[in-house]
């Protein structure tokens, strides 16, 4: 297939997207943009790549770095366990490579957040390793190009592919080839109306041969994904509001939030509220308006984020159940970072004609991977 790689490759040089992270050899920021990507759209990437460098232009600096600016630097951008994972490979990169990424695949394994994908693609595309990297564009294109009929969603057909990606890549030109494959899912070969006049190598695809690439990838449909209730308390003491610091590990780990929780059966969302807000933080509070409700998607359920203006009652501020607890002014909340659901949360409490009862819909998914 060494035709296939070699129009392929040619046009990558051609036609590839103007990308900040394809004007730099410096294998610390191909790492960042590579988990960067993972799950993200290139539009919302970039201004944060920027903004990410700009504070942390090194390995030192990421490994040194202070949780909260850390967490700050990634709000937003959702699947915070990539921020969490790529200090915890920073200090060890410091510690134990003296600061440089190691430069092959299996040292970079190793690593906190190096799985297959990002290990191959930062071997291959910053220290040129013949290593091909498979990620959900290269799966799409190899599934038309072989007209593969068993499911993509299962580990053995991913294996397939994996082994398929292994036999198309040319040797000595790794990176140039996963960033084509990558780049031809991206913008010729996508899930919906393909544009396969215009692919450099539809006269290898079996599925376009044979007028079925819509048919192509094959994958099971996902289950439905649960819906939660969900009451915070932003509870208010003179003129100071409380939040919690998350625990560091799990979903949203060491992100800032209101304290409160999911809405038992046959339980009241003030109840439900008032319940969580003392069983947190250890204060009594008196529950008033509910002020705003947000819908929130996650990757594997959905929830609807409903915040009540709390009012201080008696009790000493705890963190039974987080990380720290602090009580700040509005102001201040601008500076912590916050799960995308509080943030529209805090937006109501600085700006309070926006306030709405009405769910708005948020389409950033925040997750653990």
């Amino acid at each position: 297939m060494m035709k296939f790689a070699t129009a392929l490759i040619k046009w990558f040089e051609q036609s590839k997207r103007d990308l900040p992270w394809r004007k730099t050899n410096d294998p610390y920021r191909i790492w960042i943009s590579e988990v960067m990507l993972q799950q993200t759209q290139v539009a919302t990437v970039i201004p944060y790549y920027h903004r990410f460098l700009e504070k942390f232009p090194d390995v030192r600096s990421l490994a040194s770095a202070p949780q909260g600016d850390l967490m700050k630097a990634w709000e937003g951008l959702g699947y915070y366990a990539r921020a969490r994972n790529l200090q915890h490979a920073a200090k060890e990169i410091v510690s134990k490579y003296g600061g440089t990424l190691p430069r092959t695949q299996e040292a970079l394994r190793t690593l906190k957040g190096f799985g297959p994908y990002t290990s191959a693609s930062v071997a291959s595309i910053a220290f040129g390793a013949d290593a091909a990297a498979v990620d959900g564009n290269v799966i799409r294109v190899i599934a038309r190009l072989r007209a593969i009929k068993e499911d993509v969603r299962l580990q053995p057909t991913k294996d397939a592919v994996q082994q398929i990606a292994g036999e198309l890549l040319p040797h000595g030109k790794a990176g140039a080839f996963n960033e084509a494959m990558m780049e031809l899912g991206a913008t010729v070969c996508t899930p919906k109306r393909p544009n396969c006049d215009g692919c450099p190598v539809s006269e290898h695809c079996i599925a376009y041969q044979t007028n079925q690439v819509e048919k192509f990838p094959v994958k099971s449909k996902l289950a439905v994904a649960p819906h939660y209730h969900i009451a915070v308390g932003v509870v208010w003491r003179e003129d100071h509001v409380l939040i919690a610091l998350r625990q560091a590990e799990g979903l949203l780990g060491n992100l800032w939030e209101f304290p409160g929780g999911k809405v038992k059966a046959g339980e009241t969302l003030a109840t439900c509220c008032r319940r969580e807000v003392e069983e947190e933080t250890g204060l009594k509070v008196m529950v008033q308006a509910e002020f705003i409700a947000v819908k929130h998607a996650y990757t594997h359920f959905k929830i609807t984020l409903h915040a009540f203006r709390c009012e201080y009652v008696s009790g000493e501020a705890a963190p039974k159940q987080s990380q720290e607890i602090r009580w700040v002014k509005p102001d201040e909340l601008l500076h912590f970072a916050f799960p995308k659901a509080n943030r529209r949360v805090i937006d109501a409490i600085l700006n309070p004609s926006s306030q709405v009862i009405h769910p708005a819909t948020l389409s950033l998914f925040e997750t653990e991977q």
